[in-house]
């Protein structure tokens, strides 16, 4: 045993351990040169380089070459969105360019969410997401989506006339219907307003911008507080809870619904202080009596809130029916577990009384704003209404800036 050990301990003359020399003289670099090895893979089983097809170097992904971009349709946070011709096939679709300029660990957990939620939803009112096709470099990813010929925002600064009532309930319809498919999945959108909202010339309309859409489960685990655009987030939200539920989509519903009927912006906050006193001046000041637990929400440790005890709902919309009164009440319900859901919505009296909602098939159609190209002369306000200042991706254009000028 000493022997043996003394031998597998001997050094070479210059101190050297013998046997670990001759383990790393092996040879154990591939044959293949480098330079060579171009589009290949590494065998653990043979220890040798062995070629890729170029067929398959993008996985079953297509080249963005295959499809030629027509113009820039809008700009946001999570990415840039294309009008473009998919080349074999001849259709128009929307090419949703990921952006990636500082992610250093791969695509971001943003984008992940949307093509995962993207490509397992399919709702005729739900944007359609059909594949991902990818660029020359790692950081070129495009989302492929159907085409929507306008949005909501767009519309809503260029139509000559409002929507009239009947065409409000047929939009808010498609969009309950498809919140509804959303939620019954145990998906909550995040970022319902109406520059994600998109329409088809045949009347359609489709939820759009999945980027900060999630899924949720039971127990509810917390997320990021700062979501949904300023003037369409739950007070739930603003005071800072911890859970967040389906009740943060159904007020943005409420409000896209005041939106639409009011011909403006319902509650334009300028900062979350702003948010929280616009909402107490329209629906009252919050109490426990009404919302269990709105006590000890976070924010209320660092202020108080007005005392304001009537609902000006009514005072508002002084000439809604009483089913439609009783329809915003319920989607702006302070306690999240008493706000109505999308199928309560959607069994509304109001939907169901004169002016009755009209088909799709029958909403006017519109010149394709979004498609204009704006020259270098346009007015200093016309280009700042291209700007994109929303927390997520605004499929028509960022609609914030847009807003605000119609509010002044």
């Amino acid at each position: 045993m000493a022997e043996g050990r003394q031998k597998s301990e001997t050094k070479t003359d210059d101190g050297r351990d013998s046997n670990r020399e001759e383990e790393t003289s092996k040879d154990t670099s591939p044959k293949t040169p480098v330079k060579e090895r171009g589009h290949m893979l590494y065998s653990f089983l043979t220890g040798q380089y062995m070629p890729i097809p170029e067929k398959d170097w993008l996985g079953r992904c297509r080249k963005v070459t295959e499809f030629e971009k027509l113009n820039r349709v809008g700009e946001g946070t999570y990415g840039i969105v294309y009008r473009a011709r998919d080349m074999k096939t001849n259709e128009i679709v929307a090419l949703k360019m990921m952006r990636m300029e500082r992610e250093k660990d791969g695509i971001p957990i943003s984008g992940l969410r949307e093509i995962n939620i993207l490509l397992n939803l399919h709702h005729e009112n739900i944007v359609t997401s059909t594949e991902v096709v990818v660029g020359k470099s790692l950081d070129s990813i495009f989302l492929v989506m159907s085409y929507c010929e306008q949005d909501l925002a767009s519309l809503l600064d260029n139509m000559p006339n409002p929507f009239t009532e009947a065409q409000v309930k047929c939009i808010m319809i498609q969009v309950l219907k498809g919140l509804k498919f959303l939620h019954e999945h145990y998906i909550v959108h995040r970022d319902l307003k109406v520059s994600n909202l998109l329409m088809t010339d045949k009347g359609c309309v489709k939820i759009a911008d999945f980027g900060l859409a999630r899924k949720y489960g039971v127990p509810l685990k917390p997320m990021t507080p700062r979501v949904v655009t300023l003037w369409y987030r739950a007070p739930e939200l603003l005071l800072g809870a911890k859970s967040q539920t389906t009740a943060i989509d159904m007020w943005a519903a409420g409000c896209i619904l005041g939106e639409l009927l009011a011909h403006k912006p319902l509650l334009p906050g300028r900062t979350e202080i702003h948010q929280i006193e616009l909402i107490v001046e329209m629906f009252g000041t919050p109490t426990e009596n009404i919302w269990p637990g709105f006590s000890k929400l976070p924010a209320l440790e660092h202020f108080s809130l007005k005392k304001q005890p009537y609902n000006n709902l009514r005072h508002t919309f002084t000439w809604l029916s009483e089913g439609g009164i009783r329809l915003l009440n319920f989607l702006f319900m302070f306690d999240p577990k008493k706000r109505a859901t999308a199928a309560d919505c959607l069994d509304s009296s109001y939907f169901k009384e004169q002016p009755y909602p009209c088909q799709a098939e029958m909403m006017p159609s519109f010149p394709q704003h979004r498609n204009k190209r704006k020259s270098t002369g346009e007015p200093e306000q016309e280009r700042s209404r291209n700007k994109s200042s929303g927390s997520a991706l605004d499929f028509g254009g960022t609609y914030n800036a847009q807003k605000k000028k119609r509010s002044l």
